[in-house]
Order: structure tokens, then C-alpha cells, then sequence
């Protein structure tokens, strides 16, 4: 009998062992790649606190890549041993982020989308010169660490040149197409002098507890470094792009026709929508999105009394004088009006708020030609500022006072600054969880965002709310661009006219929106599938819980989880309502 019941006993608590010796050995796992991705990423380090590596930059030549490759593959087989099922239900959470950051890792790798480093938005050259501004230059060695970067800058310099050189050989590179103006990031920074460097701003006023001799060859080093080796490596980039790059840059825009181009797109599109959807299937919700939207705005121009159709009516938006600003700071002004006026409101919709504040900016005047309207900056939780919201003040006439509304409830709150804020404060969660930014989660949310601002009265002019029509019209277009573009052949110009007959988006916003989804495969799809996917959930939550779905709780409950996928996300907030819905059913019973 009793050793009956001691099998009995250790059969019952096998399961019970097993998950806690998977969730030992899964944590193990997690903080040792943290570690090893904070040692690799040393800016990542910097921007969520940690500040051990405040003295270098990433190296990234083809030798570090395969070292990155190799600990990530070992990594994944590491992972296949243990099992998601037997862990509980947030630790499972975690798992399944964790193993899509090691897989996209793996994927970046076996596709070499390493060899591409930059995009018509953004690239490693323009990220460096944001270094001045988010370091935080306290103590004598915040300058020393800042200016031990700047001396690595040149030796990565050329491994980014390599590899550029490698993408050529490869037949891996940009179109040509989109290349124009994409060099003026770099140009900006060959002065002749250091004085009139962005990288020299944190040495023109040294703060005063630093002693003369201190600020004195402080100044005199960033002086040497500069003129020595940054400015120099900035000359060999413009160089290299426009008498290599340039010329051999491919001819074709869609990424399908790179080398294993089909293995390249769904991986991104894996990576931004996280989605397992063809590109097909995701170029039929586009059309059908567009055909929904289309029938809203041609409401709203039936409601102003308009004489004439869509095509007359979005000329009128982009001709009239009336819906445009005449000075940057006016632009600005409204811009400042409205994030104020959504702030007020935000008690309506969500009972936590982040502690953090944001502030309103223009783009940066070296990448503002060729910039989106608007983007949010955040910070770290230990940086002495907020967050900004950045609005592009560049050609004012290409940008429209009535979409600035959207603009702002996307880029601001309760879009992405509400959105990363209160992630960041999520101090329960494993940080390669709590720091991670998932498109399809974030852009999804800063999308459904927009058009919150209904609940929230902040639309005050029929005009605005066809402003935010033709923004979510206009990530509607996105999925089918995106997807014509890098699956199915379509050219630049019939992206270009799709976008300009289906939105009221200026022509060169509709130029740079396209040179975007062109460089950037992928990622356009994350807004409108994200968007799609809460909007499904909401929906569903609301039929089941009736009268007594909380919209302040449904909101804290998705704005908790975190950056999540959109599998997960489906996945958490389906259980959430099951659980209040059987609440719900319980109360009703007694």
C-alpha cells in the first residue's frame, strides 16, 4: 500500500516537476540572451538603462553576423526541449515572443537582409547622428564613453561599406529607383571643421562642475576624433554610394525578384504583420478595406454639399490654401492643440495612464525632405526627457492641416506614446519582452488609435474626419502596394496612382510613402492587419459582454500585455473575454 501510494504521488507530480524544471531552465535561457544581446547591441544597452557599454557601437561584418547566427541557432535548438504547454500561462507568453525574436534573428541571417542597411527612411548613418542628443552627458565619463563611440565610428563604418559592397556582389541592394536624395543624411555631415558637426553639439557648452582643464581637452579630443575619423568615414560612405552603390543598385522594385526574393518577403512579412497569411490573401483585405473606406468618404463629400466626385474632392483638399500652414511654427501650434485636446479626453477611454510626458518637435531639417509626416521619438525611463512627437515641417503645402488630427492621436497619445510608455513601465515582464517593439502590435495600435478620436469628439471639422479617413484609407492602400509591389509585379507607377486616386495624401507625401513600401517590404502591412485585428477583438468582446463591456478595461488589459503578436494577442484578449463573459453568465445565475 504505500509504495502504491508512493508511485501514485510521483506520478501526480511529475507534470508539476517538469514545468517548473522548463521554466528554470527556460529563464536561464532568456537572461543569458539578454545579456549576450545587450553585450551585442551596446546602443539598446544605453537606451533601456543599462549603461555597461555606453563606449561602443555594434560591429556588424559578415564574421559577427555568422557569430550572432551561430548563438541563435544553438539558442533555438536550446528552446526546441522545452515546452510551452508546460509552463503557465504568462511564461508561455513569454516563450512564444522570445521564440519569434530568435527566429527573426535566424531569418535576418539565411535571407541576408543584413546586406541592406538602410532604407528610404531610415539608416545606420542617420542613427548615429541621433547619438548627441540621446546620450545623457551628466558625468565626466558620459563624455568620455560618447566620444570612445565616435572612435569606433569609422572602423563600423566600413564594415557597413562591406557589407553594402557584399549586397552588390550578391545582387542584394535598393532599387536605384529610390535612391535619389537618400544621400543628404550623409553630405550634411562633411563640414570642414568640427565646430559645425552635429557630433561636436555636446562640447559647445560643457557644464560647469566639469573643471576648465576637463572641458577643455574634452573639446580639444571630440576636435581630433571628429575631424580624423568621422567626418572622414562620412566622405568614404558618400563616396562609396555614389560612385558604387548607385551605379550597381538593381533596376527592379520588387523584392520578390531578389535572390531567394519569395523566402525574403514572407519572412518580413512574418517578421512586421506576424500574420501567417499569404501575400494574396493579404492584397484581397486591402481591397476589400478600400472599397469599405471609399463608400465613408464619399458619404462625407455628399454631407459638405461638394459638387463633383472623390477625384475633384481630394484636389480641392490639395490645392484650397485654407488647409494649409503658412509657417512651421503654426504647423506645429495645431499639432501642440490637438495632443493637448487628446490628452484631456484620455480619462474617457483608459484608466492608466503612463507617468511619462511627450513633447511636440519638428523632423530633424537633414532627413525632413524625404521624411513621413510625423514620427514618435520615445525615451528611456531613465532619460532626462519625454518622449516627442516629431512633425515634419518640411514643404509645407505637402502638409495638410485636416489629416493632422489623425497625426497626432496615432504618433502621440493615445497612440504610440501611451502604447510604449506604459509598456516601458512594465517592470513584471522579462525585458526582452517589456523593450521589444512588435509593428504589427504597435502600429496596429497607434492606427486604431486614430480613429478613437471619434469617441473622443477630437475631430471637429467634417474635413478632419475625411483626414482620418484617408489616413486609414491610405494603410488600406498599403496592403495592397505592399503586397502588389514585392509578390506580384506591380511597377512604381501603378503604386504611385493607386495611392494618389485613393487618398487625399499630397503627391509627395504619395512619392515618399511609396519609396518607403518599395525599400521597406513588409512593414507597411503591420499598420492596417494590427488595426484590423483589435477592431476584430473589440468587436467580438463588446457582442459577448453587452452592457457590461468596460472600454477603460478592455484598453488597460491590451495596453498590459505589451508588444505581443498578433497570434498572441488574439489568443490573450479571447481569453479575457471568455473569463468576464463567464463572470458575467455566473452573476445572471445568482
Amino acid at each position: 500500500m504505500y509504495k502504491t501510494l508512493t508511485t501514485l504521488t510521483l506520478l501526480l507530480l511529475w507534470p508539476a516537476a517538469h514545468a517548473a524544471e522548463d521554466s528554470m531552465k527556460f529563464k536561464a535561457l532568456y537572461e543569458k540572451e539578454w545579456a549576450f544581446r545587450l553585450q551585442e547591441f551596446p546602443t539598446l544597452a544605453s537606451s533601456v538603462g543599462v549603461h555597461d557599454y555606453d563606449d561602443r557601437l555594434s560591429r556588424v561584418s559578415e564574421r559577427d553576423q555568422k557569430r550572432r547566427y551561430d548563438y541563435y541557432m544553438a539558442l533555438r535548438t536550446d528552446l526546441g526541449e522545452l515546452s510551452c504547454e508546460r509552463l503557465d500561462r504568462d511564461e508561455c507568453i513569454n516563450y512564444r515572443i522570445f521564440r519569434r525574436q530568435v527566429d527573426g534573428m535566424i531569418a535576418d541571417y539565411e535571407t541576408r537582409a543584413y546586406l541592406i542597411p538602410f532604407n528610404s527612411d531610415w539608416g545606420f548613418y542617420m542613427g548615429w547622428t541621433r547619438l548627441p542628443v540621446e546620450t545623457e552627458f551628466q558625468v565626466f565619463t558620459d563624455y568620455e564613453n560618447y566620444l570612445s563611440r565616435l572612435k569606433a565610428l569609422p572602423a563600423v563604418m566600413d564594415e557597413y561599406i562591406g557589407l553594402m559592397r557584399e549586397g552588390i556582389r550578391a545582387g542584394f541592394t535598393q532599387p536605384r529607383v529610390i535612391l535619389e536624395g537618400r544621400d543628404e543624411p550623409i553630405k550634411a555631415q562633411l563640414v570642414e571643421s568640427a565646430a559645425n558637426s552635429a557630433f561636436f553639439s555636446p562640447f559647445v557648452q560643457l557644464p560647469e562642475h566639469l573643471d576648465e582643464t576637463s572641458k577643455s581637452g574634452l573639446a580639444g579630443s571630440a576636435k581630433k576624433i571628429i575631424e580624423q575619423g568621422v567626418i572622414p568615414a562620412y566622405q568614404r560612405l558618400y563616396d562609396f554610394y555614389h560612385e558604387e552603390y548607385v551605379p550597381a543598385a538593381r533596376t527592379h522594385i520588387g523584392a520578390s525578384a531578389l535572390p531567394n526574393g519569395s523566402e525574403f518577403y514572407q519572412a518580413q512579412v512574418n517578421f512586421y504583420a506576424t500574420v501567417d497569411m499569404s501575400p494574396a490573401e493579404i492584397h484581397d483585405i486591402g481591397l476589400q478595406e478600400v472599397s469599405r473606406i471609399r463608400g465613408e468618404m464619399l458619404d462625407i463629400i455628399e454631407d459638405v454639399e461638394f459638387e463633383g466626385g472623390l477625384a475633384e474632392f481630394i484636389h480641392f483638399l490639395r490645392t484650397d490654401p485654407q488647409f494649409y500652414a503658412t509657417t512651421p511654427h503654426q504647423l506645429l501650434a495645431e499639432a501642440s492643440y490637438f495632443a493637448k485636446k487628446a490628452d484631456g479626453r484620455l480619462p474617457q477611454l483608459f484608466g492608466r495612464l503612463p507617468r511619462q510626458p511627450y513633447g511636440v518637435a519638428p523632423v530633424p531639417d537633414e532627413i525632413a525632405p524625404f521624411y513621413t509626416a510625423g514620427r514618435y521619438i520615445g525615451a528611456s525611463q531613465d532619460a532626462l526627457r519625454g518622449g516627442y512627437y516629431w512633425v515634419n515641417t518640411h514643404a509645407l503645402e505637402s502638409r495638410p492641416l485636416y489629416t493632422l488630427p489623425a497625426l497626432t492621436l496615432h504618433e502621440a497619445a493615445p497612440g504610440h506614446h501611451t502604447q510604449n510608455a506604459l509598456a516601458a513601465e512594465q517592470e513584471d515582464q522579462p525585458p526582452f519582452r517589456r523593450y521589444d517593439y512588435i509593428s504589427a502590435y504597435g502600429e496596429g495600435w497607434a492606427l486604431y488609435a486614430e480613429k478613437l478620436g471619434v469617441e473622443m469628439d477630437i475631430y471637429e471639422t467634417p474635413y478632419q474626419h475625411f483626414g482620418r479617413l484617408t489616413y486609414e484609407m491610405w494603410r488600406a492602400c498599403r496592403l495592397v502596394i505592399d503586397t502588389g509591389v514585392h509578390a506580384m509585379g506591380w511597377t512604381r507607377e501603378q503604386a504611385q496612382r493607386f495611392l494618389a486616386d485613393n487618398t487625399a495624401l499630397s503627391i509627395h507625401e504619395i512619392t515618399t510613402e511609396v519609396d518607403r513600401y518599395i525599400s521597406w517590404p513588409g512593414q507597411a502591412l503591420s499598420y492596417k492587419l494590427g488595426e484590423y485585428t483589435i477592431w476584430q477583438l473589440r468587436r467580438d468582446a463588446e457582442s459577448r459582454l453587452g452592457a457590461a463591456f468596460d472600454i477603460r478595461a478592455f484598453h488597460d488589459f491590451i495596453l498590459a500585455l505589451g508588444s505581443v503578436p498578433l497570434d498572441v494577442l488574439r489568443d490573450e484578449v479571447e481569453r479575457w473575454s471568455a473569463e468576464h463573459e463567464t463572470a458575467l453568465l455566473s452573476d445572471r445565475g445568482n
